[in-house]
């Protein structure tokens, strides 16, 4: 980033009367931090540290302004003038950081409810949002005059409650887009039909909004494309935002993408790794070449600072917002002026933290910040003295000995260090960043890698001994060994690939091999490949991907009857559409029984019913992991060892969110488990 890059990116910028410090906001996303739709003292600590963080300007994740968008508890909602307060705490908090804080109102719609409140979600219409789920109620005029009510209501009581401004939330298919569009608004009353009939709602809500906060700025979000056959398109939407900024002050627009759907549109509303960096920044580019004089906000996989501020040196928008990246790193504008952009810990946009937890109806988490949601708990651990940190504890000489350099080997160093430990971190391999850095080298999957980057060089910048090569054994550490002397051992030795190799059949590849063997062009894997599924996870889709990307005919079986399902939605949509157009052939609620040659015979999990997939000329076994846990068992045997505590895959194998997240916790709590187990409690 260059210095000139960084004074556009830092300089201060108005949004009419509100003067933001600088030109990089916080857009709205859902955390799941609620409590009877309400925000809690979490939302307030997590807002306040990426205010001390130094961004401009923070938008609150969408705050439902009728109960009958209420979802779960969960989420937010403003629905009557007690909930004033709660809002009030989350504007001093982040007020006293000099951020602005501005509130994103909306209406779900027809993805609204269902199970979680046992009414039904109100749409223009009664066509579902997906196939499968609840139909909703197609709103009647006085439906349509209390949402309207509603919205007014919500915006005075934000204005009540100190915030700076409010965003109306009219993209990303919720129901003021569903009014808007064509695709989902088939009314023939008044507020469908013609443009001006599905606009009525729209200035409906807009004026309400202006008569009952007079004086609150006011901006919109919308959705620039639908993205779906009969949806609005971006001449659509450069259209409606000219004939609402012609009757209604509008503050900015802030150009999104995507609807509410069951298809690739939503796949691209938060989109992952599998998308190019800034892959919609010409959305934004376009309300700015059309409007020039209207603030124009860019948004969606601006990755990082460097890359977000290309965005502003393009003349494409006017302020950028990275809301993954801060969930990464709160104090990325912070670096930035301290002159360390590149000094963060990197989101890798893999939606398994933020977007995969809300799905499951859980507070968000993320991979590479194990601290999210918790802020004020871990402040609290911080504030703690330790030993070594120049503080008034206890010096120490405990030396702690982490065995493993994948993602919950490296955090478990760094935390240990952190405490005031010296830390040794012992790797077997050449390298540091275990399978992880294998994932990252399948096409599609390569950010994975930033985050072995990110851990290796904050490795790098602390007195942590790294040993590369270097396998430790049991015997090694008991007393008269090579490495006696050691107090604690945290165990971080990963997991074994499982492979179930099949007599007579095909030959069988585990993930690692089936990796290794991407670039053979000679691979049995290049001709007519069945990749068996037992994970549900990354692992066999984006193989099965890659594989057919080189030339392969794959087939992927799954013994369950959802394909990919540890695969959150958002990500789901966009990964099957691909695989759909590479030709990828699923075999759901189908197992191995037996194979031949190049036949593989496929078994009905349901029935028995089998059939045959002829062809076959490598299959691969995405079978289940086994922990790689004898060092720790060994250990743990002994009454002779140092104390041992097992981390990631060697304790159960999961994901990276969960070992950075146990790294992170064994490291700091390492001489006071009680302490962690209670930390725990709270995070739930």
């Amino acid at each position: 980033m260059t210095s000139s890059d960084v004074e556009i990116l830092l300089s201060p910028f108005n949004l009419d009367r509100v003067r933001l410090r600088n030109r990089v906001f916080v857009p709205g996303h859902t955390t799941n931090f609620g409590h009877d739709n309400r925000p809690t003292a979490r939302h307030a600590a997590y807002h306040a540290e990426r205010a001390r963080g130094g961004v401009g300007l923070i938008i609150t994740e969408g705050i439902r302004v009728h109960p009958t968008s209420a979802g779960r508890h969960i989420s937010l909602g403003s629905f009557d003038d007690s909930s004033v307060p709660a809002y009030a705490a989350i504007a001093d908090a982040v007020r006293l950081h000099g951020t602005h804080l501005f509130a994103q109102l909306l209406h779900t719609g027809r993805q609204a409810n269902g199970d979680a409140t046992r009414t039904a979600a109100w749409s223009p219409g009664t066509t579902p949002w997906a196939a499968g789920v609840h139909i909703p109620h197609a709103m009647g005029r006085k439906d349509i005059s209390a949402v309207v009510h509603a919205f007014g209501a919500a915006a005075r009581r934000m204005q009540q409650a100190g915030y700076d401004g409010v965003e109306i939330h009219l993209g990303h298919g919720h129901l003021m887009e569903q009014f808007l569009s064509p695709f989902t608004n088939t009314r023939t009353d008044a507020y469908g039909g013609s443009l001006e009939g599905r606009l009525r709602f729209t200035r409906e809500v807009l004026a309400e909004v202006l008569a009952r906060a007079p004086g609150l700025p006011m901006g919109i979000r919308i959705s620039a494309d639908e993205f779906l056959p009969g949806g609005l398109t971006p001449t659509d939407m450069v259209e409606i935002v000219g004939l609402l900024r012609r009757d209604f002050p509008l503050l900015y627009v802030h150009a999104s993408h995507a609807a509410y759907h069951g298809s690739y549109s939503l796949g691209t509303q938060m989109a992952d790794m599998s998308f190019a960096h800034a892959q919609f920044r010409h959305h934004a580019a376009l309300f700015k070449r059309e409007f020039p004089d209207l603030p124009v906000l860019a948004v969606c996989r601006l990755d990082s600072l460097p890359e977000a501020a290309e965005v502003l040196a393009a003349g494409e928008a006017d302020l950028v917002g990275l809301a993954r990246p801060h969930i990464a790193d709160p104090h990325l504008v912070r670096r930035a002026e301290e002159g360390r952009p590149h000094d963060v810990r990197s989101c890798v946009a893999c939606n398994q933290g933020c977007v995969g937890r809300l799905e499951a109806n859980l507070p968000i988490a993320c991979v590479v910040n194990p601290e999210v949601g918790a802020e004020r708990e871990w402040a609290r651990v911080r504030a703690v003295p330790h030993p070594g940190d120049g503080s008034d504890a206890p010096a120490t000489t405990r030396r702690v000995l982490v065995v493993g350099g994948g993602p919950a080997g490296m955090e478990a160093a760094l935390a240990a260090y952190r405490a005031g430990y010296e830390v040794t971190l012992a790797e077997a391999g050449r390298a540091l960043g275990g399978t992880i850095s294998v994932a990252a080298t399948v096409p599609g999957r390569e950010r994975l890698g930033l985050l072995v980057t990110d851990l290796a060089r904050e490795l790098a910048d602390c007195a942590v001994a790294v040993r590369l090569g270097d396998r430790v054994t049991a015997a090694e550490l008991l007393p008269g060994g090579r490495l006696d002397g050691f107090d604690d051992v945290i165990v971080a030795t990963g997991a074994r690939r499982a492979k179930r190799r099949l007599p007579g059949g095909p030959p069988v590849f585990d993930v690692l091999e089936a990796v290794a063997a991407l670039g053979d062009d000679g691979s049995p894997l290049r001709g007519t490949v069945l990749v068996r599924d037992e994970q549900g996870t990354w692992a066999a889709a984006s193989l099965a991907e890659a594989l057919a990307r080189a030339g392969a005919r794959v087939h992927i079986l799954s013994p369950t009857a959802s394909f990919a399902s540890k695969i959150t939605t958002y990500s789901k949509l966009a990964l099957t559409s691909r695989l759909g157009e590479l030709g990828i052939r699923p075999h759901l609620m189908r197992d191995v029984a037996a194979a031949r040659g190049h036949t593989v015979v496929l078994r009905d999990t349901l029935g028995g019913h089998t059939e045959e997939l002829t062809g076959v000329t490598g299959i691969v076994d995405v079978g289940l992991p086994v922990a790689d846990d004898g060092l720790y068992r060994a250990l743990d045997a002994r009454d002779d060892a140092p104390r041992v505590h097992v981390v990631g895959d060697a304790n159960a194998p999961r994901t990276a969110l969960e070992a950075v997240y146990e790294g992170r916790l064994a490291g700091t709590f390492l001489t006071d488990a009680v302490s962690g187990a209670g930390l725990l409690a709270q995070l739930r």
